[in-house]
Formats: C-alpha cells, sequence, structure tokens
C-alpha cells in the first residue's frame, strides 16, 4: 500500500510538470495561434539554467553557483523567455509550416549545444547532483514524492491562475482577436508582431520553469531527455485535453501521461527482457491511437474552447 501511494504521487508529480510544459503550449497556440514544434528545446534551456546555477562547485564545467533553488527557477523562467522572445523576433513573421520548421530547427540547435558544450552541459554525461526540494527526505521515497507532489502543485497552480488571468484580460482578448482575424485586429491598431512576440516568450518562460521543476524533481538532466518525442508527448497532451483551455491542457497531460506510464508497466510485464527495447516504440502507437480516437469523437478535444464558445453562445441566446 505504501508503494502504491509513493508512486501515485510520483506519477501525478510528472503529469504536473507536463501540465506546465502544455499551458506554455496552450498560450502559443490555443490562444494566440502559433505553431511551436520547438518545445523540447525551451524545456532543455530552463533545466539546464536551473542546474548549471544550483549544483555545487564543479571543476569538470562552467558553473556550479550553489544558487537557492527558487533562484534557479526564476533564472530558468527568465533565460527560456528570453530564448523564446528571441526565437519570435526572428521567426514570428512566418506561418504555419514555416514557423513549425524554424521552431523544430531551434530546439535540435539546442539538444545538439547541450550534447556538445561538455564544459558548460557536461555534454553526453549531463549535470549530476542537481540540489531536490525536501532531497533530505529521499530516503524515504513516500515522503518525498509526497512533499515534492505539493511543491510541483503549488506551482502549476499559480501558473494556470497567472495564465487564465492573462488570458480573460485584455491582452488575452487581443491574443485570441489576432488568432480568429488578424486583419481586424490589426485595423484597430494592434501590433500583431508585439503581442505574438510576447505570448510566445511567456509561453517558453513557462516552458522553461516546467524544465527546472523537473531537472530538480530527478536530480540529473542529459541531452537525451530533450528528444522531439517529449514535443509530441505535450502536443498530444494539449490536443487530446482540448486546444484553448487551460483546464484542458492540464487534464489532458494526466490522461496522455497515464496511457504512457500504463502502457510502458504492460510492456514490462507481457514482454521479454531482451525485446522490451523494441517494444516500447509501442507506447507512441497507443498514444497515437488515442490522439485518433479523440480527433476522430471530439476534434475540439475533450474540454476544447470550441465547445465552451457554443455553450457560451447558448446561454447569451436563451
Amino acid at each position: 500500500m505504501i508503494d502504491l501511494l509513493g508512486y501515485g504521487a510520483f506519477f501525478l508529480t510528472t503529469a504536473l510538470i507536463f501540465s506546465l510544459i502544455a499551458l506554455g503550449l496552450n498560450l502559443q497556440w490555443g490562444l494566440t495561434g502559433l505553431f511551436n514544434v520547438g518545445v523540447a528545446g525551451f524545456v532543455a534551456i530552463g533545466a539546464y539554467s536551473s542546474a548549471i546555477l544550483t549544483t555545487p562547485p564543479d571543476p569538470s564545467r562552467f558553473g556550479g553557483f550553489d544558487w537557492p533553488i527558487v533562484a534557479g527557477w526564476l533564472a530558468a523562467m527568465v533565460t527560456a523567455g528570453i530564448a523564446a522572445a528571441i526565437t519570435g523576433f526572428a521567426t514570428l513573421r512566418l506561418k504555419a509550416d514555416y514557423l513549425a520548421i524554424t521552431t523544430f530547427g531551434v530546439a535540435v540547435v539546442v539538444q545538439l549545444v547541450a550534447l556538445n558544450t561538455q564544459g558548460l552541459t557536461g555534454g553526453p554525461f549531463g549535470v549530476g547532483f542537481i540540489p531536490r526540494p525536501f532531497g533530505e527526505l529521499a530516503a524515504t521515497p513516500l515522503r518525498f514524492n509526497v512533499a515534492m507532489l505539493g511543491v510541483v502543485a503549488l506551482v502549476t497552480i499559480i501558473a494556470y491562475l497567472a495564465l487564465q488571468h492573462l488570458s480573460k484580460s485584455p491582452w488575452g482578448r487581443v491574443l485570441r482577436a489576432l488568432r480568429e482575424d488578424e486583419t481586424a485586429a490589426v485595423s484597430l491598431g494592434k501590433s500583431a508582431r508585439f503581442y505574438r512576440v510576447q505570448a510566445f516568450a511567456i509561453g517558453g518562460a513557462v516552458m522553461g520553469l516546467a524544465g527546472a521543476v523537473q531537472a530538480h524533481f530527478i536530480g540529473f538532466i542529459a541531452p537525451e531527455n530533450y528528444l522531439p518525442t517529449l514535443t509530441f508527448q505535450v502536443w498530444v497532451m494539449l490536443i487530446v485535453g482540448g486546444s484553448g483551455s487551460n483546464r484542458g491542457a492540464v487534464l489532458g497531460s494526466v490522461l496522455v501521461w497515464a496511457i504512457w506510464a500504463g502502457s510502458g508497466a504492460a510492456l514490462s510485464a507481457l514482454v521479454p527482457t531482451d525485446q522490451q527495447a523494441r517494444a516500447a516504440s509501442l507506447q507512441i502507437v497507443a498514444i497515437g491511437v488515442m490522439l485518433c480516437v479523440i480527433l476522430l469523437v471530439r476534434p475540439q478535444g475533450i474540454l476544447g474552447a470550441h465547445i465552451r464558445r457554443r455553450r457560451k453562445a447558448r446561454a447569451e441566446a436563451a
């Protein structure tokens, strides 16, 4: 029973970290219509920024400033936000497929830099000894996982409420107007590029925060943690939960992570050990099947913005 509770806390902590990433993507895509396929890159920037600043001194690489964890998380948000703003300023004149290709290229560049700059990021060996909140409880997995769940839940709630406030503010209404009819919004004196860069930067900052939180939860990061599979997972989470809905982003993250973790556990139990590496690709198949079912049954996602708008229209008509 204790092991089950500990795993449940671990599962929810991981799901909420994915929720943070999905919330950042929802601001970019669901609210503003920016097709960002470089999610993994901004998560990596946040993770490495916090890790470099908060770890103890290491003669083999730059960094090791031993900053407090909270300071590392704030620095991760700033660094990832600046990187996203620069990317947005340089690329947001591109549309749809071209923007997607460019942001994917940014993520690949970040991953290659992390892999090859051993003096900064540890290269393929990664960064270890990342301080963990409540690290003194690590000897008792249940207590540590529950404590971390509380921390990550608090961070997720704060981010959720902040993004909800932004989406309902005049700033958020401008973003929705640009997404729905850019010509009309521009004719009212709104700068499309200015607002989109802001949305891209804030979304990137939230992704960087998620990367930092994940790094301090695990205690170790390496370049293979930030492969394109991460971007695929987060996009599926947002689509399943409902693009344009912050609640949908959280719900989709929990559901998709449950299927990902559940399919992994089933493969471990049913597939021979020597075949498990090959069978791991079935996890992606399971997620793909779930995505197809959702798109066929509810194209707007479980809590998609389209449903909410329809209900609002019905209420106003009544």
